[in-house]
C-alpha cells in the first residue's frame, strides 16, 4: 500500500516517539537489561485520537512481553500495526490522522439520536436510555492538551508521598531527596518493575546534546555519591538509558535511607531528555527478584533498616478531574483515612516473578456478571490502561451501549457512558468509575461525542491474565506486602 508524503512523514514521527531506542541504540553492555515501566509522551493534538491509542498499545505489548518472559515485538510489526491503524481510518471515512476534528465513520455526531452501526462495525451498538455522564471533562481536556503535572496536597499520614498527576492521570510522580546535601527528585512511581535510576551530572543524549532540564545527580552535587563501576542498561518499551550502579544517601517521606544502591544514567535516549518529560527518574515499587541492579527498592531498605514495620507500599491515585490532588502513596502501612476499611480484603499475590497479580473471582458491568472467571490481574501503577485478550475485550464492550471495535484492537465508547465494570477480589467488588473508560474524546471540539476507550485488547501470556492499569487503580485503594507476598484492596472513601 502506498502512503502519502505527509502520512509518512507523520509516520516516521509517531515511531521515532515509541521506538526511540531502536532508532538510537544504545551499545550493549555486559549487565542485564532492566525492564521499567513506559515513560508516557504527550498527547499530541494534531494526531487522530486512534493513533494515539494504538501507541499506548503498542508500547503496553512490549511491557507485557517483556513481563511475561516472551519476546517482545520488532521495530517493523509495531510500525505495520500503525500503518494498519492509519489505512483502518482512511478506509472508513478518508479522515487524515490529524486530531482537530476526526471522526469516525459509523461514529454519528453526538447530536444525532442513531443507534445503527455501520456496515464495517462489528460490535453490538445498544441505545443508552438511562443517559450517562456529562461528557469528556474540560479540566481533563486542558491536562491533555498542556501536558500539566498537577501538585498533590501535602499528605497528613506520616511516612507518605504526595503524587503528582501528569497530563489526565496518565501517570504519578512523587518527590524524594537524594545525595548530600539533598536535593529534590522527581520520579515516577511505578508498581511494576523494581529498580530505580536518575540521570547523571554530565548525562548526554544519543543525540550528542545534554539530558534537558532535569535534576541530575553526581559527585559535584553530592558528597555522599560513591560510583561502584557497575554498568546497567534499561531497554524500555519507549527509549533506553544506561550508565552505573552508584550508592548515595535518600530520604524517602523524611525517613533517612543511607548508602542506598541504585543507578545514575549516563546517557539518555531522546524522548527522556525532552523538556516535556515531567519526572527526574523512575521508582520501582515490585519485588527485588525482579531487580537487574539486584537491589533492594527503597520500601524493601527501609524495612531491613527498621525505619518501618513491613515492606508496604500503599497507593492511592488521584483523578484529576475530581480536584481533590489527594493522591499519595505510603511506606510502611496503610492510611485509613483514605478507604472503608469494612471493604478491605487481602489476597494472595499469585506472580512467581515478583510482579503483584491477582485472582480474579468475577467481572461484571453495570451489575450483570460478564462470564469473565478465573482471570488474573497485573497491577501495575505504571501503565495507564487495561489491557485484556481479545475475547474479553470483545464481551465487555459488547455489554456497554454504543460501543464499537475498531477492528484493531481499540474501541470506542460514548463520552457520556454511565457502563461502569466492575472486578471482583477477595469478594469484594471494585467498580471503575465511567469517566475513566471515557479515555479521550475522537473530536476534541465534542466532548459528548465518541470516546476512546480505557480498556483495550493486547496479546498476554495467557487467555486469562490481563494487566490493569490506573484506568482501574484510580478506583481503588491498592496496597503490596512484600514479606507476606500479598495484595490489599480497599474502596475509596
Amino acid at each position: 500500500m502506498l502512503f502519502t508524503p505527509s502520512f509518512t512523514l507523520l509516520l516516521g514521527s509517531l515511531l521515532a516517539i515509541i521506538l526511540e531506542a531502536h532508532a538510537t541504540p544504545l551499545t550493549r553492555e555486559q549487565t542485564g537489561v532492566v525492564t521499567l515501566p513506559l515513560k508516557r509522551a504527550p498527547m499530541r493534538r494534531d494526531l487522530h485520537p486512534q493513533m494515539l491509542l494504538q501507541s499506548l498499545i503498542n508500547r503496553s505489548h512490549r511491557r507485557l512481553a517483556h513481563m511475561t518472559g516472551r519476546e517482545e515485538p520488532s521495530a517493523e510489526e509495531l510500525l505495520e500495526r500503525l500503518a494498519l491503524r492509519e489505512a483502518h481510518i482512511a478506509a472508513r471515512d478518508g479522515a487524515r490522522v490529524g486530531y482537530a476534528g476526526a471522526q469516525l465513520a459509523g461514529h454519528p455526531d453526538s447530536s444525532a439520536d442513531s443507534t445503527k452501526t455501520s456496515e464495517a462495525d462489528t460490535s453490538v451498538v445498544v441505545a443508552d436510555k438511562n443517559g450517562g455522564s456529562q461528557g469528556f471533562s474540560p479540566i481533563d481536556a486542558a491536562a491533555l492538551a498542556n501536558n500539566t503535572l498537577t501538585p498533590a496536597n501535602a499528605p497528613k499520614t506520616a511516612n507518605s508521598l504526595g503524587l503528582d498527576i501528569e497530563a489526565n492521570d496518565v501517570a504519578y510522580i512523587a518527590t524524594i531527596q537524594m545525595g548530600t546535601p539533598p536535593r529534590d527528585f522527581k520520579l515516577l512511581m511505578d508498581s511494576g518493575s523494581a529498580d530505580l535510576w536518575v540521570g547523571a551530572e554530565g548525562c548526554k543524549s544519543t543525540n550528542a546534546s545534554d539530558c534537558g532540564n532535569h535534576v541530575f545527580l553526581g559527585p559535584q552535587s553530592s558528597s555522599s555519591f560513591v560510583d561502584t563501576q557497575q554498568p546497567f542498561q534499561i531497554q524500555y518499551g519507549k527509549g533506553a538509558v544506561r550508565g552505573n550502579i552508584i550508592t548515595d544517601n535518600l530520604v524517602v517521606a523524611g525517613l533517612q535511607l543511607p548508602n542506598h544502591t541504585f543507578g545514575v544514567a549516563t546517557e539518555e535516549t531522546n524522548d527522556f531528555t525532552s523538556p516535556q518529560t515531567n519526572f527526574d527518574g523512575i521508582m520501582g515499587l515490585a519485588q527485588s527478584t525482579l531487580s537487574e541492579q539486584r537491589a533492594l527498592t527503597p520500601v524493601e531498605s527501609l524495612a531491613k533498616g527498621g525505619l518501618i514495620k513491613e515492606a508496604i507500599t500503599s497507593f492511592k491515585l488521584s483523578r484529576v478531574a475530581d480536584q481533590k490532588n489527594d493522591g499519595q502513596v505510603t511506606f510502611g502501612g496503610l492510611d485509613t483515612s483514605k478507604f472503608d476499611p469494612q471493604t478491605l480484603v487481602t489476597i494472595d499475590n499469585v506472580s512467581p516473578k515478583g510482579f503483584w497479580e491477582g485472582a480474579v473471582d468475577a467481572v461484571s458491568l453495570n451489575g450483570n456478571d460478564l462470564g469473565l472467571n478465573n482471570r488474573t490481574a497485573i497491577l501495575d501503577t505504571g501503565t495507564t490502561l487495561l489491557i485484556v485478550p481479545s475475547k474479553d475485550a470483545q464481551t465487555i464492550h459488547k455489554a456497554i451501549p454504543k460501543a464499537r471495535s475498531d477492528g484493531q484492537g481499540g474501541f470506542t465508547v460514548p463520552c457520556t457512558t454511565n457502563a461502569s465494570l466492575a472486578l471482583t477480589f477477595g469478594g469484594q467488588s471494585f467498580a471503575i468509575d465511567p469517566r475513566d473508560i471515557a479515555f479521550v474524546p475522537l473530536d476534541q471540539n465534542n466532548p459528548t461525542g465518541d470516546c476512546v476507550s480505557g480498556i483495550s485488547e493486547g496479546k498476554l501470556a495467557g487467555a486469562q491474565q490481563w494487566l490493569v492499569g490506573d484506568v482501574f487503580l484510580k478506583n481503588a485503594y491498592f496496597s503490596t506486602n512484600v514479606g507476606k507476598n500479598t495484595i490489599q484492596l480497599a474502596k475509596l472513601i
